[in-house]
């Protein structure tokens, strides 16, 4: 079983090394975390050309990992994928590699994003498909409402931590706060929160 964290990538070192549609994505995600990308591959596709990283349309060299924070190998070529994996390990990097759980040491959750709140989905890499599915019911039941309910919890908790209140007795009034809301949405649209 994997040990769930939330990686601070913002400002740090990231390498892709794939340049398809897939390594696209995971582009696009370490960018949003406010990650400095690099990308290497011999063909690199538009969705990444247009996107603000540095870009080296050559082969992988164990080099390119350089003072790399993390690596995401993101290629169809299986032998490549497992070489990045082994020179990142060699190096304490660490390395995703796209649907090769047993080459990487993290995997990328599923996830929903609603501004700060984020809520993730993993399998360990037993089954991402899996994962995926659950967001998708998951992006339904938590709309955007919920990253307007965070800012308004946020603040609370930040009074309640300047008046010196007990991390206890913070859960209890958000919690409080957060079932009162519920009761008045299922009162107001009978079947659940968002109708």
């Amino acid at each position: 079983m994997g040990y769930m964290a939330n990686l601070v990538v913002e400002g740090r070192e990231a390498l892709v090394v794939g340049g398809g549609k897939i390594a696209a994505r995971k582009v696009e995600d370490l960018l949003a975390s406010g990650a400095r990308v690099t990308v290497v591959a011999p063909d690199i596709c538009e969705e990444i050309g247009v996107l603000k990283v540095r870009a080296h349309p050559r082969s992988y060299h164990p080099g390119d990992i350089g003072d790399s924070f993390l690596v995401i190998a993101a290629t169809d070529d299986e032998e490549l994928n497992a070489r990045v994996s082994r020179d990142c390990v060699a190096r304490n990097v660490l390395v995703n590699v796209v649907d090769r759980p047993a080459l990487c040491t993290f995997t990328v959750p599923a996830t929903v994003h609603r501004g700060d709140l984020t809520i993730a989905i993993a399998t360990n890499g037993r089954c991402p498909a899996f994962a995926s599915i659950l967001r998708e019911e998951l992006e339904g039941n938590y709309g955007p409402e919920y990253a307007d309910l965070l800012d308004r919890f946020a603040q609370i908790r930040h009074r309640m931590v300047a008046d010196g209140e007990p991390g206890p007795r913070i859960r209890e009034t958000i919690a409080a706060l957060y079932r009162d809301r519920e009761s008045a949405a299922e009162l107001k649209h009978p079947g659940g929160l968002g109708q």
